[in-house]
């Protein structure tokens, strides 16, 4: 099996070095320091669950890399609709484009059924520039539960959690979805395949909507703003309306608000990718976490007042650390 890792960064780095270990042709595509160490080095990955190195091959022309059978995709979703020229060189009739992304990707209502079947959303397909470099047909679903965090050029420190749920945007579980599932978990991953990944998405959105940019805006740790009483009060307002939300949707999160801080506050003085993301002059990835669910609110009817005040507030934030 190969696999390319477009956008090795801190996760993609790391799912590469774990597919490395377990056998599989990996190749890490990357840039600049962080590349030029991975070539020297190879990834060295720190984690409480034992420190390791692989030395997977590392470039940053994805034309010496050639067709694969898998990308993952590490890029921010910000970044998808301009991959279009380091993509092509990777794909062949069937690879498949795995999207380890946070919040509500651009194939959301590919294949979804009922009223919703085929729509576009705006806020992560504007004019539908995603879809045209990244076929929904292509897309399998990855809801990432594990921490990272890069610690130095080819250095990924693993905070916590190894789970990668993968799906097909058709709820079936697929041959493509079952070869990359078991090479993920003979490389010490845990990563199910799950018939309906949309409520995989949700349950991990309840998290990222509400403290990445409210980690952004208070410049806080998880512990943090778990542990400030009025900062809480809002995360859970702003939880409380994601929910209703996904149920609009039919999907069904299957956790309590109050479990989902209590596992927010255990990863401890852990910055979020948004986070992480502002402090480095890196771009906000803000539309998949909350500009789609202002939209998808609008499209089911729900109200969701405190959303729409901290994405006003985030989103400027957001431009102006673009400028």
């Amino acid at each position: 099996m190969k696999v390319a890792v477009l956008g090795a960064g801190a996760i993609g780095a790391y799912v590469g070095a774990a597919l490395h270990r377990a056998g599989a042709d990996v190749h890490l595509i990357a840039r600049g320091p962080h590349l030029a160490a991975m070539r020297r080095h190879g990834v060295q990955v720190i984690s409480p669950r034992g420190d390791f190195a692989a030395r997977p091959h590392a470039t940053d022309d994805p034309a010496e890399v050639g067709p694969v059978d898998h990308v993952f995709l590490g890029l921010k979703a910000t970044a998808y609709a301009a991959c279009g020229p380091l993509i092509a060189p990777l794909l062949h009739e069937r690879t498949t484009v795995v999207a380890a992304q946070n919040g509500i990707p651009w194939w959301y209502f590919h294949r979804h059924g009922g009223p919703y079947d085929g729509r576009r959303l705006e806020s992560v397909d504007p004019d539908g520039a995603v879809s045209a470099v990244l076929a929904p047909e292509r897309a399998v679903g990855c809801v990432v539960y594990a921490a990272t965090e890069l610690e130095a050029p080819g250095v990924v420190r693993h905070v916590e959690g190894t789970r990668f749920s993968l799906g097909e945007p058709d709820r079936g579980v697929s041959a493509r979805c079952l070869e990359l599932s078991e090479a993920m978990r003979a490389g010490g991953l845990k990563c199910p395949v799950e018939p309906d990944l949309r409520n995989d998405i949700w349950l991990k959105l309840l998290g990222n909507i509400s403290f990445n940019p409210i980690s952004v805006l208070a410049r806080a740790t998880m512990r943090q703003m778990c542990r400030h009483g009025g900062t809480r009060r809002v995360i859970e307002t702003m939880m409380r309306e994601t929910l209703c939300v996904a149920e609009a949707l039919g999907c069904e999160v299957g956790v309590s608000i109050e479990r989902r801080l209590a596992g927010a506050e255990r990863v401890g003085d852990h910055r979020t990718s948004t986070l992480q993301d502002l402090e480095r002059g890196k771009p906000l990835e803000l539309d998949a976490l909350l500009a789609a669910v202002v939209e998808l609110a609008e499209i089911t009817g729900v109200e969701v007042p405190t959303l729409r005040t901290v994405h006003a507030i985030s989103d400027l934030l957001a431009l102006r650390s673009a400028a």
